[in-house]
């Protein structure tokens, strides 16, 4: 994430153009109650001018200096492969003079006023900074904006400083480090424009001429894609009056490019290429293709990379540096970007050992799994981590960095305590899933830089990869079809069903059991029993007590938990496989013969009430909460899904099991993925199925009516931020030409290239969060569009998107945001659907609704037959502006 940004960029970016050796940045932040010092820090001051530039300032008087940088969204990554290499030589151009200074006056100016100056380019963008006496602040902006506005690109300077990049180049291509990592990028990220290096190629740089980077700064050097940052000892609002003096009268002359996640590559077996050389140590390094910065996943890879490489107390380093004594050093981290990631494994270390080595890793890869970590490592890395990213804040540079980069990448400070909120909850559950899904030998890259004469070659060590990794070599056969067997559907006594689906690329077991009910089996009177239900169920049996219960199961890794939906009612668990004869009959008696303790009652209580009160206290939180109640007139659509406080408090054991004992009695569908004995796994599901299941009880899904009443207004005091949602009904699942429709309707409309956010945000500059929401249950369903924003720009951010829909409804979608929709919705799928227990839930949550196990792959292939005119007639049906529903929390 933002850690891996700052790293990266010291070692790859920054340019010695000033004469200065980069300076490695601090990165990250920690050491007590993190969240809690990231809320109460004042915030800093963010402005978005006319243009689109954005203005960051934050006021810190503890020294007398001013930072100021300038981001550009134009790096390595926004070139074209005949160019690779002119945004770095951009940025050595830029100290060649500008328009208003000649050649060395900008770098003589700071340097007499006792200040510095730099730049620097990673993959996604190009960074302008100097630092002065606060006294001087207003030249540290006139020096960013010569440098990124007003750059004298002089064909005589050009070709010296062509020579001198050239020089830097060779340069790099002695360094170990740096030789390796650009032989791996190009075998990890091959066909995006991640593979070439930032610096580029002699053939690309020597025939880059002056009109090459003229257009490429008037392409992409917009103010739309910038942000300036200003910190330090300065007046936030003299420093806004200039920015807008200074920046506001340039103007936009072209679209800014949409950052679109590339998909991960499919499998293609591993690949190690050797590279001999006159080298004195073996330099190795691993790469795995992994998400990209925004991905949901990216916070818990870095914490993958922290426990296994990413200091002294790291497993791979404990392991081979200190137990086995083979490497000099070795580490890993997970390096996300924009659009693509890495994660990446070095090592150093004698080329005797080269062999055993190797072995061994391979060997430790193909044995490691979530038990590998203890609870104690795990949170020494998640330590680290925050106190890292606190600790930038030390200096000026680092406090102007953190800020720009949340804001630059992440759209707006509230991404660091999301950052820490996410970093705070990853277990060794989620790390066990993102080795199993990432750090997989078909997924593997590898280089070595190996000394001459090594008896080393690239085939024996891509053997000894499928000869010691066998169980994760056996690739899957295609990308839709991640699975080693055939899929079977077992018909179970009472009318449940069982659903195998076998998945041996790892020792791992998912288990989900779906009922139909949740809410829907439930009283007017009853609302928030269905949760309070699913958090005790799992509390005790005739055999063990819940402490027990959680020791037994995290002594195998195994986890297990019940949730409660508006019409489902759902059991879920994961397991490695070997331990299948120790869980699934504390599984079977959790479901067949829960105690309910009173005691975990009481537990489960509370925590359902604090979780009431957390999100009545989030605005949108309670607009969440409220928004079915909202909606709906009848049915268990217009519940409080987890109830009233009073009325939590009034629940007894007895409404508990009386529940328990309608809901269980309904036929399930227990489906299963991964590595298990189908003989016993039917046992299983059978004693479940006849143990529980009674005839009679069958389950109607609703179709409920709307309420008349189509606005709402709350209120939440002392907040800053009104919220609004636009909400649209829409069919249920039970339609499937119209779901692929809205399907394909709302990745249009959501993300950050999403039609709704480039308008409302980036144009208009009226939230930080802009987005489209789809929601269907089998009978019904509602799209909403959301966006939080200041109360006064209420009105604007309506008409916002009041205009968006005039325009899908007037006229169709152009075909280059049909296609971005298209493989926006195929990407989400296959993303969210590689985890074990990801399929088996999307399988017993489909089929008890009685619907198609593969009904997501269907509306997706649906959706690519779909052209403009569908999109048009299926908003001119369903997003009809006069019957919406619009919901606001306002301060």
């Amino acid at each position: 994430m933002y850690r891996t940004i700052l790293l990266l960029g010291a070692l790859l970016m920054t340019a010695a153009c000033s004469g200065k050796s980069p300076v490695p940045p601090t990165m990250a932040e920690g050491g007590f109650d993190f969240t809690q010092a990231v809320s109460s820090a004042e915030a800093p001051m963010v402005t978005r001018l006319e243009n689109g530039l954005t203005v960051l300032i934050k006021e810190d008087d503890r020294f007398p200096l001013a930072n100021v940088r300038l981001y550009v969204h134009a790096g390595s990554a926004y070139e074209q492969p005949e160019q690779a290499g002119i945004s770095h030589l951009l940025e050595h151009m830029v100290f060649k003079g500008s328009a208003n200074r000649a050649p060395g006056e900008t770098a003589r100016m700071i340097e007499s006023a006792g200040g510095s100056l730099n730049a620097g380019t990673s993959w996604d963008y190009t960074v302008y900074y100097v630092e002065v006496p606060d006294h001087e602040w207003k030249l540290g902006l006139e020096t960013v904006r010569e440098m990124a506005f007003h750059a004298n690109i002089d064909p005589k300077e050009l070709e010296p400083e062509k020579e001198v990049v050239l020089s830097e180049l060779e340069r790099g291509e002695d360094a170990p480090g740096s030789r390796l990592f650009k032989t791996l990028q190009s075998m990890v990220w091959p066909g995006t424009s991640y593979e070439w290096p930032i610096i580029g190629y002699r053939e690309t740089v020597s025939g880059l001429t002056d009109k090459d980077i003229k257009d490429y700064i008037a392409r992409l050097y917009q103010p739309q894609s910038m942000l300036l940052v200003v910190t330090g000892k300065v007046d936030a609002k003299k420093v806004l009056d200039e920015a807008r003096v200074s920046f506001g009268d340039y103007r936009n002359t072209h679209d800014v490019p949409a950052v679109t996640p590339e998909p991960l590559p499919a499998p293609k077996g591993p690949q190690v290429t050797v590279v001999p050389g006159k080298w004195n140590k073996v330099y190795l390094g691993l790469g795995f293709p992994i998400p990209d910065m925004g991905s949901s996943k990216a916070t818990g890879l870095e914490v993958l990379g922290q426990t296994l490489g990413g200091d002294d107390t790291s497993l791979l380093y404990r392991t081979f540096k200190y137990k086995k004594r083979l490497v000099d050093d070795i580490g890993a981290y997970a390096l996300t970007l924009d659009r693509v990631g890495m994660f990446y494994v070095s090592a150093t270390l004698d080329a005797e050992n080269l062999d055993e080595f190797w072995a061994e890793l391979l060997r430790f890869f193909a044995d490691l799994d979530a038990s590998a970590f203890q609870k104690q490592e795990l949170e020494r890395a998640k330590l680290n981590l925050a106190d890292s990213l606190f600790l930038t804040k030390e200096t000026l540079a680092g406090l102007a960095s953190k800020l720009g980069a949340f804001q630059f990448f992440y759209g707006g400070q509230n991404a660091e305590a999301n950052y820490l909120y996410e970093l705070a909850r990853v277990d060794r559950e989620e790390l066990g899933e993102l080795m199993a899904e990432y750090l997989r030998p078909d997924q593997l890259s590898g280089v070595l830089l190996t000394p001459e004469g090594t008896e080393t070659t690239s085939q024996g060590l891509t053997q000894a990869v499928e000869d010691r990794w066998p169980a994760r070599t056996k690739a899957v056969e295609d990308q839709d079809a991640p699975k080693q067997g055939k899929v079977k559907e077992i018909a179970l006594p009472g009318g449940s069903t069982l659903v195998l689906l076998p998945d041996h690329t790892l020792p791992y077991t998912a288990l989900s059991i779906y009922w139909p009910g949740g809410d829907g089996s439930l009283a007017t009177d009853e609302q928030g029993l269905a949760m309070l239900t699913a958090k005790a169920l799992t509390r005790g049996t005739p055999d063990m007590t819940a402490t027990q219960i959680e020791d037994y199961l995290s002594d195998r890794a195994s986890s297990a938990a019940a949730t409660a939906g508006r019409d489902t009612f759902a059991f879920n668990a994961k397991y490695p496989s070997w331990f299948a004869g120790d869980v699934l009959p504390v599984f079977e008696e959790m479901l067949t013969a829960p105690t309910w303790p009173l005691k975990e009652i009481d537990r489960a209580r509370q925590d359902q009430i604090a979780a009431i009160k957390l999100r009545e206290d989030k605005p949108l939180g309670t607009a969440f909460r409220h928004i079915f109640p909202f909606l709906y007139q009848d049915g268990p659509y217009t519940y409080l899904h987890a109830g009233e406080a009073d009325q939590v408090r009034s629940f007894s054991p007895d409404q508990i099991m009386q529940y328990w004992e309608r809901q269980s009695r309904m036929p399930f569908v227990l489906a299963v993925c991964g590595t298990f004995d189908a003989k016993g796994m039917e046992a299983f599901a059978s004693r479940l199925a006849t143990e529980l299941t009674r005839p009679g009880n069958e389950y109607e899904y609703v179709r409920p009516g709307w309420n008349p009443e189509k606005q709402v207004q709350m209120h939440l005091p002392d907040r800053n931020q009104a919220h609004l949602l636009t909400i649209f009904p829409v069919p249920g699942t039970e339609d499937l030409e119209a779901s692929a429709g809205l399907t394909l309707l709302r990745a249009a409309l959501s993300g950050q290239s999403g039609l709704l956010f480039r308008d409302l945000r980036d144009k208009q500059g009226l939230g930080y969060t802009v987005t489209a929401l789809l929601w269907q249950a089998p009978k019904t369903g509602f799209m909403a569009f959301y966006i939080g924003t200041e109360p006064e720009k209420l009105q604007q951010a309506e008409q916002g998107f009041a205009d968006t829909v005039a325009l899908l409804r007037q006229d169709p979608l152009p075909a280059e945001e049909l296609e971005r929709a298209k493989n926006v919705i195929n990407g989400e799928y296959y993303q969210d659907h590689q985890t074990l227990l990801s399929r088996s839930r999307q399988a017993a949550n489909l089929l008890v609704q009685g619907l198609d196990r593969d009904m997501e792959k269907q509306l997706i292939e649906r959706a690519k037959a779909l052209g403009p005119d569908d999109l048009q007639k299926l908003a001119r049906r369903y997003l009809i502006w006069d019957e919406a529903y619009t919901m606001t929390v306002q301060p």
